[in-house]
């Protein structure tokens, strides 16, 4: 027990030091040796909690990851209507990602060169967990009248599919240094998906089991002339 102690510490020391010099010096100029000084601790300890630097990396990619999850979740399980905190998971997953790829701007190009085979084998997972907490909300929101979701599994997949075109690994350098420019366009598409979601919703029905809409129809429609 006192080897994962003294292991958790260590390791959350080592990837705040490699975020430091991905930032810094980027991923190509970044050595172990680099990790080890700037996280105060011996190079043998660094090989302990990781076997490369390549894994240093994607750990890195890992956490913020995990970080972004907390704050989907916290956001879902907020405070206003489902729409509004759907709009605002879908802006806070791509902007965070935004946010910690422009800090790493200078390496993220020749990091993905090495590590893209293995981020890619990572991304379904990151993909699925998202999907999972906006599913969550979705349900919530079937059982509580609040979206007409069908399928709250399949539309969680799409929220997260449809913003995936935004994620900074599908932005042209120029676009990676926009973040208002990127902030309007998540939210003209963020507008559009939880649009889509609320024009399902079923309409209340009256004591008289009519809905809203077949009560504002007259009783006895006349045909028209032909």
């Amino acid at each position: 027990m006192s080897r994962t102690l003294v292991a958790a510490p260590a390791r959350d020391r080592i990837l705040d030091a490699a975020d430091v010099l991905l930032a810094r010096y980027g991923y190509r100029k970044m050595t172990v040796d680099d990790i080890a000084q700037e996280a105060g601790i011996g190079k043998g300890t660094v090989y302990l909690s990781f076997p490369t630097k390549e894994e240093i990396a994607l750990c890195c990619i890992d956490r913020m990851v995990e970080r972004l999850l907390e704050r989907l979740r916290a956001i879902g399980s907020g405070p206003g209507t489902a729409e509004t905190r759907l709009r605002a998971m879908l802006r806070e997953r791509v902007l965070h990602r935004f946010d910690y790829a422009r800090d790493h701007a200078a390496s993220i190009d020749a990091m993905l060169l090495v590590v893209r085979r293995s981020l890619l084998a990572r991304r379904g997972r990151y993909f699925r967990s998202e999907a999972d907490v906006f599913e969550d909300v979705l349900s919530r929101a079937r059982r509580q009248g609040e979206l007409g979701t069908r399928s709250p599994s399949r539309d969680a997949e799409s929220l997260v599919t449809a913003t995936n075109a935004l994620l900074p690994y599908s932005l042209s350098p120029r676009e990676l240094g926009n973040r208002k420019d990127l902030e309007r366009r998540v939210d003209a598409v963020a507008d559009l998906l939880v649009h889509g979601l609320s024009a399902s919703t079923p309409r209340r029905r009256s004591r008289h089991g009519r809905s809203s809409l077949s009560r504002s129809l007259p009783k006895n429609p006349q045909r028209s002339p032909r």
